[in-house]
């Protein structure tokens, strides 16, 4: 990040969703030894996702592993990985940060562009790791918008839903957990200013965010892991292709073996219905 001499530091850094000392920070490299961990621990968390630290720990100690749950604590934080399960929060908003409510109880979406969701995940690399973020259209599945970023802020989820409207399209409502880069002023600043809703999951609710999660699952289990990218230029043009595949070519079951891309262009020919509701 570069300093903007009309702005304070402190605006810039409520603008872009970071902390001030996040503005100063140095990152430190990964050791093999963490960045092999976490591969693990990622791997660990697709197979059990609501295994918390403790359980990680036990099964990484049965596998041989020296190490200890304040270790594993420490990572799953830098990955920005939770245990997907009932409790008081799932993830936390920045101090001070709006909480909007979460609008899709008892809502039947039945279309496209009446709902889409966003989420983040931690993609491992042979030397190193980034994060991904992709928008998701609830209805047909349809990834709109997706980016690749080395660190855990709002500008590159900005980046994805700033894409993602290009294509001339955009929600009634779109729905994100309580994270940070989900509650900054600059996030919600682009997605209001649009005239969309916002909403987002209520503390506890760990099943409101199952499509994208089941992208995930898929995205890493099919490319990610098996391509185990050196870097983030490879892992761009790699995820690209696997992005375009899931959304144009590759059978979705819960679609009937159609594809994302044939629901989210074609609604009428899947019973989609107007979205002729509106929140208020």
């Amino acid at each position: 990040m570069e300093s903007c001499n009309e702005l304070s530091i402190r605006r810039q850094c409520e603008l872009v969703g970071i902390s001030r000392s996040g503005f100063y920070y140095e990152p430190v490299v990964a050791t093999p030894e963490n960045l092999a961990l976490m591969r693990r621990l990622d791997e660990l968390h697709l197979e059990h996702p609501v295994y918390g630290s403790r359980r990680l720990t036990a099964m990484l100690l049965r596998e041989g592993q020296v190490v200890n749950r304040k270790r594993v604590v420490r990572l799953l934080q830098l990955m920005g990985v939770e245990a997907v399960y009932p409790r008081r929060s799932l993830s936390q908003p920045g101090e001070g940060h709006r909480i909007y409510p979460y609008l899709l109880a008892g809502l039947e979406i039945s279309g496209p562009d009446q709902v889409w969701c966003v989420d983040i995940t931690y993609v491992p690399m042979a030397n190193g790791f980034m994060y991904l973020v992709a928008i998701m259209d609830w209805w047909s599945r349809y990834v709109v918008g997706w980016e690749l970023s080395n660190s855990l802020d709002s500008e590159f989820c900005i980046r994805a839903w700033t894409g993602a409207l290009a294509a001339g399209r955009q929600p009634l409502i779109n729905n994100s957990d309580q994270g940070c880069q989900f509650t900054s002023e600059a996030w919600l600043e682009a997605v209001e200013s649009v005239g969309v809703d916002v909403s987002m999951d209520g503390r506890g609710r760990w099943i409101d965010n199952r499509f994208i999660e089941r992208l995930w699952r898929s995205v890493k289990q099919e490319d990610i892991y098996p391509q185990d990218y050196a870097d983030g230029l490879t892992a761009q043009r790699g995820l690209a292709r696997w992005f375009a595949d899931y959304n144009t070519v590759r059978p979705h079951q819960a679609l009937g073996y159609a594809t994302p891309a044939e629901w989210y262009h074609s609604p009428e020919s899947y019973g989609a219905k107007p979205a002729a509701w509106r929140w208020k």
